[in-house]
This record gives C-alpha cells, structure tokens and sequence, in this order.
C-alpha cells in the first residue's frame, strides 16, 4: 500500500543539522510551532497556520520561507495564488548530540534550551486543563520522576529502549489514516541526565552538614 505522508521524505525521515547559521534559525518559538504543525496537520497554507497560532499571515509567511532556505519545509502541490500550502520535508529533526565544532555546540545548547521551554509550556497547559479531562485521559497521562544510579552506558540502554518502545506508534504522526478514531496527540517527553549537585539544587552538602536520617540522595516518587 502507497504511504500518503504528511512530510515530503516519508513517516520516519529525518533532517540531521550540522550548520550552526542553520541550528540558530531553528532555534525560534515560531518557527518550531511551524514545523510541528506542518508535520502533524500538514501541509498548510500561511493564513491556515496563522490561524493555528494565533499569529499575522505575514508573519508566518515569513517564518515558514525561512524554513525553506533551511530545508525544513518546501511548498506542497495544490496551491492558488497567494495561498500556496507548504509541507514539512522531513518527519524528525537530529542534532548531533556531541559536536566537536565549538559554534555548532553552542547552536546546540540554545536550541535544547528553546526545546525545554517548548516542552514545558505544553505541560503547563495540560496541567491547567487536566482538571476538566475526562477521567480516563486523567487516568492515561504520566506525570513523575525516577531516581536511579547508573553509568553512561546503562543510561544510553535505557533511552534505547524508551524510543524502542515508542517507536510502534510512529508512523501514525505522519500518516493519519493509520490514527484511531480516539487517539489523540501525545507529547511523549524524554528527560534524563546526570543530577548536578544535591537534591535542592545547590553544593552537594558535605556528610556532617547532612541532617540526621537523611540520605544524600532520595526517590521523589512517581507523582501522580
């Protein structure tokens, strides 16, 4: 059966970005809202997507050209004068996770930076809606935290086998046939990294300033 693909290169194509001048572009509140939408409800015009955000033709106009010049995004068939839709060219985005070329690594972390304040602002909605949710999706969604002691090599297993576990549902976000009728679209955050410093934040305390019956280290607990 022929893949009908939101995105130009097919449901599991990837971008992989090496050009820093590129990765800063990304790096924009706007222009990454652009390329999800463009990537799950796509393709859209401007004016669509301006409604979408809440932002100017214009403005997305603008953005979504940028993408362009990137690669990001292209024009799709089916376009009328002015209101030509666009599509994203590929599916998922990939940074290099350790580059060695010092600008890149600083596109890097500001574009990790914009990501985090994306993914958070998705969960503050969800956290001021879900009171209102029906009960199943309150019951659904996964909200807590894990303390765990591991090496390097047993955290890259672990994000392994996360994105392995992901991965059956993946061909739904770019093809919408395949979505069933109450499926809804899932934010599926993955965080995990070494701990800096204690449990509050700041200088790990020294063994004699830790209060009696306390470990240096605890297990928050999955909040539910």
């Amino acid at each position: 059966m022929a893949e009908n693909s939101i995105a130009a290169g097919g449901p599991r194509s990837i971008k992989r970005i090496t050009d820093p001048k590129a990765l800063r572009a990304l790096a924009h509140p706007i222009r990454l809202s652009l390329i999800g939408l463009l990537r799950t409800e796509g393709p859209l015009t401007a004016t669509r997507a301006a409604d979408l955000l809440g932002e100017s033709s214009a403005t997305c106009s603008f953005h979504l050209r940028q993408l362009a010049k990137y690669g990001m995004a292209e024009e799709a068939a089916g376009g009328h004068g002015r209101e030509r839709p666009w599509q994203a060219t590929t599916m998922s985005t990939d940074v290099p996770d350790f580059p060695e070329d010092p600008e890149l690594a600083v596109a890097g972390g500001r574009f990790r930076a914009v990501l985090a304040e994306r993914y958070f602002e998705w969960l503050r909605r969800w956290l001021d809606q879900r009171p209102a949710e029906p009960g199943e999706w309150q019951r659904a969604d996964m909200f807590g935290d894990k303390l765990l002691y591991l090496t390097a090599s047993e955290l890259a297993d672990l994000g392994q086998r996360m994105r392995d576990l992901c991965d059956e549902y993946v061909d739904r976000t770019a093809r919408p046939e395949l979505r069933p009728p109450d499926s809804r679209l899932i934010s599926v955050l993955q965080f995990a990294f070494p701990m800096i410093g204690h449990l509050g934040g700041g200088p790990r305390p020294s063994s004699d300033e830790r209060p009696a019956g306390k470990t240096a280290a605890g297990d928050s607990g999955d909040q539910r």
